[in-house]
């Protein structure tokens, strides 16, 4: 069986799952106890990098920089700052180094690891930069209700509930809907779900993965409201599509 191995002078965006250090997967545990040197993402907002604390049964004697960024909605400041992290990755994969980002959830679903990867593209050869999956919020919160998310030709629809113009659109465009930072403006959104009848319907876990943190909402309607993190995601089952039988499986 081909095992990937760290190698010399390479980059990997390692996704961590969602915080729990129990739902790594082996060959990501393996890259980073290999790694020589490992970069931790952190919100200048946050004093920790969670991503950090999901990997720390894992560290030994790797190299860990913490890398800060700005939670700010500004495409030029958010793409400069990993510009200049990229310089660094790629300078020391130059030197030989295996260099491994962590990134909570899946390095390419709503993660820090993409703009990374991004800048890396122009300054090392595509046949050094690897990606391994992780386990996604949204698939962690659907464990939680033991729920599926899509059958036969239902469609599945992942966004940010930033925008509750675009998520009142979504409904009718899909049979799930999964929010990623659904705590940004709670009370909207859930009186928008109760426009729509759809309050019974969505199911919500809050830092899900991270111990005595993690909050579970399988009511809505009867919940107790409380503040929530930013690591906040929703489901809203929305009905199920009709199986055309002119269509395989």
């Amino acid at each position: 069986m081909d095992i990937k191995k760290n190698q010399a002078g390479h980059f990997y965006a390692v996704g961590v799952g969602p915080g729990d250090p129990e739902l790594l997967t082996l060959r990501a545990a393996r890259l980073i106890k290999d790694a020589d040197v490992i970069f931790a993402p952190q919100s200048k907002k946050s004093k920790n990098s969670l991503a950090l604390q999901a990997i720390a049964p894992l560290l030994g004697d790797q190299e860990v920089i913490i890398s800060q960024y700005p939670m700010v909605r500004d495409n030029s400041k958010t793409r400069e700052r990993w510009g200049l992290l990229a310089e660094d990755v790629s300078d020391r994969c130059r030197r030989g180094q295996s260099v491994v980002q962590v990134t909570l959830g899946d390095p390419l679903i709503f993660a820090t690891s993409s703009y990374l990867m991004e800048a890396l593209a122009e300054q090392m050869p595509a046949e050094k930069l690897h990606v391994e999956p992780g386990i996604s919020a949204f698939q962690m919160t659907a464990s939680c209700f033991n729920e599926a998310l899509t059958l036969q030709e239902d469609r599945l629809l992942l966004m940010s509930a930033t925008d509750l113009q675009a998520v009142e659109k979504a409904l009718g465009q899909c049979e799930t809907l999964v929010l990623f930072k659904a705590a940004g403006d709670l009370p909207g959104l859930m009186a928008l779900l109760d426009k729509h009848n759809l309050l019974p319907h969505a199911r919500l876990v809050s830092a899900g993965g991270q111990g005595d943190h993690e909050i579970r909402v399988a009511e809505l309607s009867s919940w107790p409201r409380q503040d929530l993190g930013y690591m906040t995601t929703m489901i809203v089952h929305i009905g199920k599509r009709s199986w055309r039988e002119d269509v395989a499986c």
